[in-house]
């Protein structure tokens, strides 16, 4: 079982890629690059001292991921700031965010993340980056084998007033249509309920295959759905409500319900594997979503983290 980590996301920048600052030599170093295999490659790259002005986010973000896509089916809180662009999940400061890959709870993914930095924490607040082959090595053979079936995911969506997310924020529409059409193209079971909420359930890998590499990586996000992960706000609220009424919920595949203890194993794993990119203003991350996942220290101060998505 490996029990250390190995890898360390790539660093690009000017005075090494023997190009100027800015969107003419980022554009330039790319040019010269395929950008494809180096993130194959690499899993994450940090591409520092690019940014040549505050607010410069567009330009560099058409360089990096020219095809974003909306967040459709995300389960965090997020602002849209611009086209397909969002600022990062807006969970207090106080609360790290554990290790995961985004939206790997839904029937599609991205399958590259662009994070770029334009505030940054005035302590923490870095982004740790994990190998998903070394996450999932390094679990315990028992949890490991107790996912084999995959994970069934519940949502309550609420329709504009409760705990959670509205489903109009989630599928980004007012239209119920727009909505079940969506849901339809997923494999999901879905139904309205009398209070206009919207009940989503969906059965999911627990790992999955690098479409390139081949290399299996841990996928899910079983503990970022189950109360045991969510800490003590969310295991109060565990209490009071039914779990079929809480806003989401995690069991394995036949319907039994996941332990607290593996939650806790996945992410105590997860975090302390984990390498940090410590931001600076200007940055920007480029992720494989599927071979590493990411997640969130805490920090102090003002923070924001932009981010965009791609198939």
């Amino acid at each position: 079982m490996n029990t250390e980590p190995s890898w360390r996301p790539a660093v690009v920048e000017p005075g090494t890629a023997g190009v100027e600052a800015g969107p003419r030599g980022l554009r330039e170093y790319l040019e010269g690059t395929d950008l494809g295999a180096l993130l194959v490659r690499e899993k994450a790259v940090l591409f520092r001292g690019f940014a040549s002005a505050p607010g410069g986010y567009d330009e560099m973000a058409d360089l990096l991921l020219p095809r974003r896509l909306a967040y459709v089916h995300g389960n965090s809180p997020r602002t849209k700031v611009g086209q397909n662009v969002y600022t990062s999940t807006e969970y207090p400061a106080a609360y790290e965010i554990s290790m995961h890959n985004e939206m790997s709870y839904a029937a599609s993914w991205p399958t590259r993340i662009l994070f770029h930095c334009e505030v940054a924490a005035a302590t923490g607040g870095a982004t740790p980056l994990l190998d998903g082959r070394l996450w999932l090595d390094s679990l315990d053979p028992e949890v490991r084998d107790a996912f084999a079936g995959g994970v069934r995911y519940t949502q309550n969506l609420h329709d504009g007033v409760g705990f959670g997310k509205s489903w109009q924020a989630t599928f980004e529409t007012d239209d119920r249509a727009a909505a079940e059409t969506f849901l339809d193209g997923t494999g999901a079971d879905w139904t309205w309920r009398d209070d206009g909420s919207l009940r989503v359930s969906l059965l999911r890998q627990a790992t999955l295959e690098h479409p390139v590499t081949g290399d299996r990586v841990w996928f899910n996000q079983a503990d970022q759905f189950h109360p045991a992960g969510l800490g003590d706000d969310a295991a109060a609220l565990a209490n009071v409500l039914p779990e079929d009424e809480l806003p989401q919920y995690a069991v394995f595949a036949d319907g039994s319900p996941i332990p607290a203890e593996y939650i806790h194993h996945i992410q105590e794993t997860g975090m302390r594997l984990a390498v940090d990119v410590h931001w600076q203003v200007g940055d920007l991350l480029l992720v494989d979503n599927v071979a590493a996942a990411h997640g969130r220290r805490t920090y102090t101060g003002e923070r924001r983290i932009l981010v965009a998505m791609s198939d």
